[in-house]
């Protein structure tokens, strides 16, 4: 059983930064791909980013390219997404995730799930 916790959510003004964290236990977290995702009021979840089991391979939504970064440490099974340039429509419930493949994850392929983490952008 794989446990999932996220944290570094809160309330920032549009521009401003913040980082999530997602620590992982409960299987070789460097075994397996893992990414982001969001949902906001009304909206379904949808993917932000996602990066490989090696960290070599990461990719992103459209709308947050250029702006958030994806990053992994396999020695403290923790994942990271960096969120500069906020801005209102960032805001949602931002969501850790990973599947049983080592490259790709997508809403379709994840098999397990944090319990989510608030960000707030205020314009």
């Amino acid at each position: 059983q794989v446990q999932l916790v996220e944290s570094g959510g809160g309330l920032v003004q549009a521009g401003g930064s913040l980082r999530l964290s997602c620590a992982a236990s409960g299987r070789t977290f460097s075994n397996y791909a893992m990414g982001w995702f969001r949902q906001a009021p009304g909206k379904e979840r949808e993917f932000v980013s996602g990066i490989s089991a090696s960290g070599g391979l990461t990719y992103y939504a459209d709308s947050v390219k250029g702006r958030f970064t994806i990053s992994r440490d396999n020695a403290k099974n923790t994942m990271y997404l960096q969120m500069n340039s906020l801005k209102p429509e960032d805001t949602a419930v931002y969501f850790c995730a990973t599947t049983n493949n080592p490259t790709i994850v997508a809403v379709t392929n994840v098999d397990s799930w944090g319990q989510g983490t608030q960000v707030t952008v205020s314009s």
